[in-house]
């Protein structure tokens, strides 16, 4: 079995599409994705309650989103580093995706 880019599972010369309950349980609860992402597509997530940004970031500085394996991001943080050691801190497998 292959997972092909599109999200198709390939058996036997066969490509099924998976659906985005199949995609998010092939890695279980355990598996995380880290992304990078630029910070301007998520400010408003950096937003705190009194409307100021809760962190100082440059609007081009790179950030390290954690998504669960259904997609869900679960963190945002500054370095790929931190992003993996966070993760294995709680019980989970990172794995990069670009």
């Amino acid at each position: 079995m292959a997972i092909m880019k599109n999200g198709a599972m390939a058996t036997e010369g066969q490509s099924i599409p998976l659906s985005a309950r199949d995609f998010a349980e092939l890695g279980g609860r355990k598996l995380v994705y880290i992304r990078t992402v630029i910070a301007r597509d998520v400010l408003d997530e950096l937003i705190d309650e009194e409307g100021e940004l809760a962190i100082e970031v440059e609007d081009d500085e790179t950030l390290y989103s954690v998504h669960s394996s259904s997609g869900e991001r679960i963190a945002l943080v500054g370095s790929r580093e931190l992003a993996f050691a966070a993760a294995r801190q709680y019980e989970m497998n990172p794995v990069s995706v670009h």
